[in-house]
């Protein structure tokens, strides 16, 4: 794997690729990277026994056709082209493709249109140098990502149910979350199903992660249901969606698509009419009374006087004259509410494209710091959870203003650092803060702003030194103990999504387990003996892969890549909770978890292309 960059996520995907997938890395950066210690923090750790050796680095100034030789492209699997110019990456992309046909691309790319042209393109050059392979199994894909999609569904994890550890698969955030072994009379909840086992016990509650005796026993992936059963006293790791269970933000229609009526005109004003139509009927019903008209006449008569619009009834009797003076009132309370309407509906309509201000009765919402790059894209995911949000930004013209305003989210217009700014997002009765500003100052001082008002509050802020974010995670810890803090960075959240997408479009993502890691990938089931013609149940090999959903979508309209969101206006596809004797089609997709070793095995590699520092396969470094 040959990894291209000139940033902290180069290192990170690096080490990804190292610790999780034991690749063999070389890392191509420019001279200040290799210089600078502060960049490589996981080549500073000591060499641990048993764990892979560091990425070998190439430095150069640039990926030119030379560098990307020297870094052996020409023989490498995978190339990742991260670097923060667009220009960069795409010049380097089309050199690679030349280089090697048959290499797998995954570039960093901040122009989304631009990205999926240069998608199409590179894959289709793979064809041409490969005629006759089937798109949706090529191995010589190209996937182009941003560090801001790919790191909005960590963050929104952290701020809803307080993990990092997801996986998304058709656009569907799927967590695993640990839980503790269930007491004497107490049914455990399986979730989608259980991941594996955990070492921890009732008597032993750190289990190997901090017990030092030889016999500690270790976690079981991938559990049947015997074992499951069987495991009085250990926590279990479950799958589950990522849910919300809060309120959420009242829906709002914009103009253009039908205001609701509340929205158009006030209670006050819709008070006044209701007593205005009420007059009228009272009048009508006098008039038919007291003169003998019927009631259609009755009605008529009356709207003519309301209007001013009947003659005088200058011949008629006293009661006839009283009615029509009363009448006459009527309407002269009638116009001025009826200017007032006209005014409402046309201020409403006006200020449909305008900012939203937070309800005065929010609350179990989510204030989002930041509406850039990565706030935006936040915003999205939590909009589509449909949890509810306050965005408080400075810049009126910041990345995610307009996206606000069209999907009818509140924001806070000022500087978050202002007394007064978070008391206007209701703070005090939030669930969540999410700090995604790209100033750490500003982050934590919105932090501890913010822990003034709600000493309870869950936070999670953006943090980009490592050394600096663990200082200040274990301080605010310290301080406020009964209180969740979380510390995240986007270069770190980005990178298992990349090295995902440089081990295969087959691969959705990696979560650990203590100290070992579970896959989970995309499959065609064709080709596969250890899947084809069984059923579900039948297919499941204990501690080795187990299949979890079957993409439902007809071959030729399929997305190469279920871990990317789906397309506007694509609905997911994935059937979950498959029959245990449902019969596995050899046109069939299936979404399935699976060790290192059993996808080397189900991809007809060797266990050691994926393992090649223990007998189980499966032990990584302290840092995963």
């Amino acid at each position: 794997m040959v990894v291209c960059g000139d940033d902290g996520l180069a290192r990170r995907l690096a080490a990804e690729l190292r610790d999780v997938y034991r690749q063999h890395v070389v890392l191509l950066v420019p001279a200040d990277e290799a210089d600078d210690p502060m960049t490589a923090p996981h080549n500073a750790q000591p060499r641990i026994a048993g764990t892979p050796q560091p990425p070998l680095e190439v430095v150069a100034p640039a990926p030119t056709r030379e560098a990307l030789l020297r870094a052996g492209v020409d023989r490498a699997a995978a190339l990742a082209l991260l670097y923060e110019d667009d220009e960069t990456n795409l010049r380097a992309a089309l050199a690679a493709r030349r280089l090697n046909p048959g290499l797998r691309l995954v570039v960093r790319m901040y122009n989304r249109k631009l990205g999926h042209h240069l998608e199409e393109l590179l894959d289709q050059a793979a064809l041409v140098a490969a005629p006759g392979r089937d798109r949706t199994v090529l191995d010589a894909s190209t996937t182009v990502l941003s560090d801001a999609d790919t790191a909005a569904p960590a963050l929104v994890a952290t701020a809803v149910a307080d993990t990092n550890k997801v996986v998304q698969a058709d656009g569907l955030l799927l967590r695993a979350a640990e839980r503790p072994s269930p007491g004497r009379g107490e049914v455990p909840d399986p979730g989608l199903c259980t991941l594996a086992l955990l070492s921890s016990t009732t008597t032993d509650p750190a289990g190997s992660e901090g017990s030092d005796t030889s016999g500690a026993q270790g976690p079981e992936l991938l559990p049947d249901d015997q074992a499951v059963e069987g495991s009085a006293g250990r926590g279990t790791v479950v799958l589950e969606a990522v849910r919300r269970t809060g309120p959420q933000v009242p829906p709002r229609r914009l103009a253009r698509r039908g205001a609701p009526l509340g929205e158009v005109f006030s209670a006050r004003l819709r008070w006044s009419l209701a007593g205005i139509v009420a007059a009228v009927l009272a009048l009508t019903a006098t008039t038919a009374v007291l003169t003998d008209a019927d009631p259609v006449h009755a009605a008529y008569l009356t709207l003519l006087d309301l209007f001013s619009i009947n003659d005088p009834a200058l011949g008629d009797s006293s009661t006839r004259q009283i009615l029509q003076l009363l009448s006459g009132l009527v309407g002269l309370a009638l116009l001025p509410l009826l200017v007032a309407g006209a005014l409402e509906a046309l201020g409403t309509f006006r200020t449909t494209g305008a900012l939203r201000r937070p309800p005065r009765a929010l609350s179990g919402h989510i204030v989002l710091l930041g509406l850039g790059k990565i706030g935006a894209r936040v915003l999205t995911r939590l909009r589509e959870l449909d949890i509810p949000v306050v965005c408080v930004e400075q810049d009126p013209d910041a990345r995610g203003i307009p996206l606000a305003r069209d999907l009818g989210v509140p924001v806070v217009l000022g500087d978050v650092t202002d007394d007064g700014v978070l008391e206007a997002a209701r703070i005090h009765r939030a669930d969540a803060l999410l700090a995604l500003t790209s100033s750490d100052t500003t982050n934590l001082e919105a932090t501890l702003a913010a822990r003034t008002l709600k000493n309870d509050l869950r936070v999670a802020l953006r943090l980009y030194e490592d050394d600096f974010a663990t200082a200040v995670y274990r301080t605010l810890r310290s301080a406020h103990p009964d209180a969740v803090t979380r510390s995240r960075s986007v270069t770190h959240l980005a990178a298992p999504a990349f090295a995902g997408a440089m081990m295969g479009r087959q691969i959705l993502g990696a979560i650990p387990v203590e100290r070992k890691v579970l896959l989970f990938a995309a499959l065609l089931v064709a080709g596969h003996p250890q899947l084809q013609g069984r059923t579900v149940a039948e297919s499941f090999r204990p501690g080795a892969w187990r299949v979890l959903a079957l993409d439902t979508t007809a071959p030729t309209a399929r997305r190469p890549d279920l871990a990317s969101a789906p397309h506007d206006g694509d609905q997911p596809q994935l059937l979950w909770n498959l029959q245990p004797g449902y019969v596995l089609h050899p046109d069939d997709r299936v979404v399935i978890a699976t060790t290192r070793r059993g996808l080397a095995e189900l991809l007809g590699r060797h266990p050691a292309d994926y393992d090649r520092s223990s007998p189980t396969g499966e032990t990584s470094s302290p840092a995963t």
